[in-house]
Parts: C-alpha cells; sequence; structure tokens
C-alpha cells in the first residue's frame, strides 16, 4: 500500500508541475529606446533635459507599467541616472512613448565627445539605457532591461 501511495503522490506532483508550467505564460523583455533628446534648460552646473522614450511590448497581453528606474551612459560614460513615475499601459504587441526630465552635468560628457572630432554630434552619439520596469500587475513585476542604441543631438 505505501509503494502505491509513492506513486499516486509523484503522479500528482508530476501532473501539478506540467499544469503549472502551462500555466506559466512565456514573457519576453520588452524593448526601450531613446526617441528624442532635447535640452530644456541649461545652468552652469546643472542641465535639465527631456527624454522622450519608446516601450515596445512584444508580448500578447498588455503591459500596466507603474514606473521606471533607469540609467543613461553616453558613449560609455554614466551621463545620468533617474527613475518616473508616469504610469501608462503599452497594447499587447504594441508600443508606447513617453518623456521624463534628467537633471544632469553634462559638461564633462559634451568635452569627451568633442574631443572626438567635430562630426561626431551629428553622426550620433551611442547610448546605453539599462534599469528596471516596475509593472502595476501580472506574473511579473519587476523587468530589467539593458538597450543599445545611437541618437543625435538636435
Amino acid at each position: 500500500m505505501p509503494r502505491q501511495l509513492t506513486q499516486v503522490t509523484t503522479g500528482l506532483l508530476g501532473a501539478l508541475a506540467l499544469a503549472g508550467c502551462a500555466l506559466t505564460p512565456h514573457f519576453e523583455t520588452p524593448r526601450l529606446s531613446i526617441v528624442d533628446l532635447q535640452v530644456v534648460s541649461t545652468a552652469l552646473w546643472e542641465q535639465r533635459l527631456k527624454v522622450t522614450l519608446r516601450v515596445q511590448n512584444p508580448n500578447d497581453v498588455a503591459l500596466s507599467v507603474k514606473g521606471i528606474e533607469y540609467t543613461l551612459d553616453i558613449a560609455g560614460q554614466r551621463f545620468a541616472s533617474g527613475v518616473s513615475d508616469a504610469s501608462f499601459v503599452v497594447p499587447p504587441l504594441g508600443e508606447a512613448q513617453f518623456d521624463t526630465s534628467l537633471t544632469t552635468n553634462m559638461a564633462g560628457a559634451l568635452l569627451q565627445l568633442a574631443g572626438r572630432g567635430p562630426n561626431t554630434l551629428a553622426d550620433g552619439v551611442d547610448y546605453r539605457l539599462a534599469g528596471q520596469i516596475s509593472l502595476a500587475s501580472g506574473w511579473v513585476r519587476s523587468v530589467p532591461f539593458d538597450e543599445h542604441g545611437t541618437f543625435k543631438l538636435q
């Protein structure tokens, strides 16, 4: 009798594990990219920038974003970091854009970029945007991201 009970228990646990795998949705990391970067105001030690970010959702369920934490590296150097409490919904298999503000001292980064030649700013600048997205609902509540790209300064 104990052997039969063990086999039944093992069978039930196996069935539950398979059912759990079937219930767990396949989740792909959203992709983020910089759409626009504009200087809003400048002072000697501080600059305020408006950054427009695009979030692309490769999943078949909507993502209810409640905030984002991020760092922005430009040309391999830490440029800024920040958080945004912008709440928005990214539709299934769709995208959304949102604006966030950055405060930074970009003098050092601009001096480094200027040292690379006169066409560096016009040709485009490499960036790395890394951090995590906080979701308001769903199986996953925090999604890390690490994106690379190029943008032109205006």
